[in-house]
């Protein structure tokens, strides 16, 4: 680095690539090269150096056998090094200086960012489940409500920065940069909470705050159980450079892994990609749609899928000219379809209104923020949650329905405390009555107007609102019914607001607006995908299974709900190093009765690297709870040498809570 820092890497180098120099292609992530990434890039590096490209995996500065320490994500220091590390690349002997970028989730999020720096040997980019926007729509905050997998991305972050470098790559200065990490790193949480207002923390690195930085082709891709799909969309809108989309019906995973499926070949799309933009072979694939996009039909409700039947859909360009905004007015407890245009109107102060508080126990069937497929973690049925909520259902469709986009819910409303949420869901009705969640969107009701500068409500005074909901691309069939469903909690997706309020929505002046598609008879042409490849997977020995579950517990007695997430990793060795790596992680979120103060999350993860040589243990307790008036943090590290404790530190914090 231009410091003297060192960042250390793996190469997948072609045979040929010393005598005929080749492109590269960088992925660049905090995640441990070395040992817990190593199987999934032994079957994506090793495939792609196959074909022709000399592969990177980097580990960012502070993160696995690299140097430093790392203290927050998507930082400047960060992006300088990746500007580095490709300029370092285009100048070795094997590499014909042209880098491309990819990766998924944060190396999606700096591909982005990267780009946007312009280094010069940068050709192209593909970013897979990432966010052009950190505060608004990334796993922090949504809608301005505080969100579950902040506390929960948190805790991934703080097991892996406690975490050392392997002795083997650093040598015996391993155990000081261990030290240094733990001491040094901070506690993330802390800086993420105290940022509740969007401000220069989140936009620096937000690319939506200047698309026109990013001058190279993008491939931009997501899956719509993933927590980021609306990137693609904002994307293929407001990019300039030559663009692709691509969203498939999948979670938090590479497409050619991709669940629920259909998986599909692409590793051999992004050799495409490369092909074209890095080799200069035009193979056709900028002929082909802007955007493509799994359109899901209808299926029972359930908490995981293997396969979400549908089928592909393109568009030239976005916002496309085949699909139209519609505005449904909503009447009492029901969707006017075609029945009137539903909004602004001469205000009557004395229309009739509904009124909504919702138990706390909405949202603990709403599955994750961002699915990761391992676990059932999606959405179950919404009957579970709709005894709560305040619900709009339409007649039984006469004829298929199609929609492809952000849906919009457009609500009228007071509330008698000045500090109110609301969570808005579309669901798919079976003549069965079996409710499947289509889509959603949040909204703090004091961000109404500005994550920037919230305001509180002042009780009983109405106020219009606007809340989009997450894109989608879906097939109603007839003889279904919509069902609009509004609560004012949503937990643990959103933490709760400091006290039940009670809403009034005037369903006259509301709306529900759908962005409608016509079904192309070019869709029919689209080229099929091929079917996943990859390289040979990584040899393993496994001790230990992992385990993979979301338990919900609920005490009559006491009146406390807990949502129990387990994850963990189990226990295995990799062959080819002879290192044994134990990964557990478990979460719990709960309340007592209707009490919102009793909101706690609570998280505790367990990591354990060993060899003959080698014997570490690193463990981690974060808490997360509340007053009416402020958060509390409280987190716990302890690490372990040959089963001796080595270090240990403990966190205490009060952060005050901010129109939350």
């Amino acid at each position: 680095m231009r410091d003297g820092a060192q960042l250390a890497a793996r190469i997948w180098l072609p045979e040929e690539a010393e005598r005929t120099p080749m492109p590269a292609i960088m992925e660049y992530i905090p995640y441990r090269k070395r040992d817990i990434t190593r199987g999934r890039d032994a079957t994506n590096h090793a495939y792609l150096a196959g074909h022709g490209y000399v592969c990177i995996r980097v580990d960012m500065r502070g993160s696995g056998d690299s140097d430093g320490v790392l203290t927050d994500e998507y930082t400047q220091q960060e992006q300088e090094d990746g500007v580095d590390a490709i300029a370092w690349l285009a100048e070795q002997p094997w590499c014909d200086g042209n880098v491309g970028m990819m990766g998924i989730s944060w190396g999606g999020f700096n591909s982005l960012q990267v780009a946007a720096k312009r280094p010069p040997a940068l050709k192209a980019i593909i970013s897979i489940c990432s966010s052009d926007d950190l505060y608004a729509d990334n796993m922090h905050y949504m809608g301005g409500c505080l969100l579950g997998d902040n506390l929960s991305e948190a805790t991934v972050m703080f097991a892996f920065n406690t975490l050392p470098p392997d002795p083997v790559i650093v040598g015996n200065r391993w155990r000081d940069m261990w030290f240094d990490r733990m001491e040094n790193s901070g506690l993330w949480l802390e800086q993420w909470v105290e940022n509740q207002r969007r401000n220069a923390y989140w936009s620096t690195s937000s690319v939506c705050e200047y698309y026109s930085a990013i001058e190279c082709p993008v491939y931009a891709i997501g899956g719509w159980a993933d927590g980021f799909t609306n990137t693609v969309l904002r994307l293929m809108q407001h990019l300039e450079v030559p663009r692709k989309g691509l969203i498939g019906p999948w979670g938090h995973k590479y497409p050619h892994q991709g669940l629920p499926g259909p998986a599909i070949g692409f590793l051999q799309e992004t050799l495409r990609w490369w092909d074209y933009w890095l080799k200069g072979k035009d193979n056709g694939i900028m002929d082909e749609p802007m955007l493509r996009a799994w359109e899901q039909d209808s299926i029972p409700p359930d908490t995981s899928y293997s396969e979400r039947p549908g089928r592909w859909i393109g568009e030239s360009g976005w916002p496309s000219d085949n699909i139209s905004l519609r505005r449904y007015g909503l009447g009492p407890y029901t969707i006017a379809m075609g029945e009137g245009h539903g909004g602004p109107h001469q205000r009557d102060e004395h229309e009739s209104s509904l009124a909504l508080q919702s138990p706390l126990s909405v949202g603990l069937f709403a599955g994750k923020w961002c699915s990761y497929a391992a676990t059932p973690d999606l959405p179950g049925d919404q009957r579970e949650e709709d005894g709560g909520s305040l619900i709009f259902s339409s007649r039984q469709l006469a004829e298929p329905l199609d929609i492809f986009g952000m849906p919009v819910v457009e609500l009228e409303l007071s509330s008698d405390k000045p500090q109110a949420m609301l969570a808005v869901r579309l669901s798919d009705v079976a003549p069965d009555g079996k409710s499947t969640r289509v889509t959603y969107g949040l909204l703090n009701l004091s961000h109404r107007d500005s994550d920037a500068n919230p305001e509180p409500l002042v009780p009983h005074r109405r106020y219009r609102v606007r809340i989009p909901m997450n894109g989608i691309a879906q097939r109603f069939p007839a003889g279904h019914q919509l069902r609009l469903s509004v609560s004012t909690s949503y937990w643990p997706l959103a933490w709760l607001p400091p006290e039940p309020a009670q809403v009034e929505i005037y369903p006259s002046s509301c709306a529900l607006v759908l962005p409608e598609r016509k079904p192309g008879e070019e869709d029919a042409r689209l080229p099929a995908f091929d079917e996943p490849e990859e390289a040979p997977p990584l040899e393993t020995h496994t001790f230990e299974a992992s385990e993979h579950n979301w338990l919900l517990h609920r005490d009559l007695a006491t009146k406390e709900s807990t949502l129990e997430v387990v994850n963990d990793q189990g226990h295995f060795r990799i062959e080819d190093i002879g290192t044994e790596i134990r990964r557990s992680t478990r979460e719990w979120y709960t309340t007592l009765n209707d009490d919102f103060t009793s909101a706690r999350g609570e998280t505790y993860t367990e990591r354990s690297f060993k060899r003959d040589d080698w014997n570490v243990e690193i463990y981690t307790r974060s808490i997360l709870s509340c007053d009416e008036s402020n958060f509390f943090i409280h987190a716990q590290l302890d690490a372990y040498e040959d089963d001796y404790r080595v270090f240990s530190k403990n966190w205490e914090k009060v952060v005050p809570r901010d129109h939350m």
